[in-house]
């Protein structure tokens, strides 16, 4: 193995011009008898080329029963570990370790573990935007699909712990009325949106419907004729008599929503601290064509999880899914 590739978290390899990287890829999987998973939030070429684009809930219910010998998860690390923890006898890879997750990384395990001693006799739900360690130290997983109805599934006199999103946790409990006991993180996208900016764009397109996702601020929020998670937020644009939307999330999902309904317009929300109209995961971006294709040839980088904690946190994600009744298209 390249110790260069080993420090750099992805292979790095000069590629012909010439090579035709949707072909090559797709031979690639064929051989090789690997999935290529993406989120909604990647660049349209890798959406366009994958087996399956979904949300977080989605990806790890594919994850947990594919018949492939290799995943390649195309999204950000967290992504990757919950597939290896969910497939373990499975190669997980991803295209550049580098993509992190700025919300998990806003919750340190050990950080974390200090906080729910602090608070005893607590059930501990996380968001799935946490590292592996931090699912093993939780009691349920949810995902901004499930997050409602799992909140409200839990008896009424079991006080919560809930991580990492400080944003999602406060809008849970607004949705939910139950008090919970919140960690102070939060995702740098869904922090960034501006209500000045969105509303500048709602006078000058007043037939626009603001849609947004709970990780956003709640004066966002507060401002939007929709709030739910990426996979809902397509739902709605599809099933909606609007013809026109203002998309407060991480703008990769208006390729979909595109897609799904030509004949509509979608409209990036703009952030506070960019002249871009568009909002973007930079981790998210760091992953490319020519990165998946090389990380299919040599197999690398591959995801590891330890087995001690792969066992403690497949169990909350197995309570989600045991929560998620009528979320899944399974």
């Amino acid at each position: 193995m390249n110790n260069d590739w080993l420090k750099k978290g992805f292979v790095d390899e000069t590629i012909p011009e010439d090579l035709d990287l949707v072909e090559e890829i797709k031979t690639l999987k064929k051989e090789k008898n690997a999935l290529l998973m993406a989120h909604y939030y990647q660049k349209n070429e890798i959406q366009d080329i994958a087996d399956f684009v979904g949300d977080s809930l989605a990806l790890a219910w594919e994850a947990s029963k594919t018949n492939a010998d290799i995943i390649l998860l195309s999204g950000v690390l967290f992504m990757g570990e919950t597939a290896k923890i969910l497939s373990p006898d499975k190669k997980v890879l991803v295209p550049d370790l580098n993509a992190g997750c700025s919300l998990a990384d806003s919750c340190p395990a050990d950080a974390f573990g200090e906080f729910i001693r602090q608070h005893p006799g607590h059930l501990v739900v996380t968001y799935v935007n946490t590292t592996a360690d931090v699912k093993a130290l939780s009691d349920i997983v949810v995902t901004s699909t499930n997050a409602v109805k799992i909140i409200n599934s839990i008896p009424k006199d079991r006080k919560i712990i809930f991580g990492p999103d400080k944003n999602l946790g406060n809008y849970l409990q607004s949705i939910s009325g139950r008090e919970m006991v919140i960690w102070d993180g939060a995702c740098h996208v869904h922090e960034r949106f501006s209500v000045e900016k969105i509303v500048d764009l709602k006078k000058q397109n007043s037939d626009a419907l603001i849609i947004a996702h709970p990780e956003c601020k709640k004066p966002v929020l507060t401002i939007s004729d929709f709030i739910g998670s990426t996979a809902s937020l397509l739902k709605f644009t599809q099933e909606s008599n609007a013809n026109k939307f203002i998309v407060a999330t991480e703008w990769g999902i208006l390729h979909q929503m595109q897609k799904a309904s030509p004949d509509k317009t979608f409209i990036a929300a703009p952030p506070s601290d960019s002249t871009c109209g568009c909002n973007d995961c930079e981790f998210m971006r760091l992953n490319s064509l020519q990165k998946i294709y090389l990380t299919l040839k040599y197999e690398f980088p591959e995801v590891e999880v330890q087995e001690s904690v792969r066992r403690k946190a497949i169990k909350p994600i197995e309570r989600m899914f045991e929560l998620s009744e009528g979320l899944i298209k399974k």
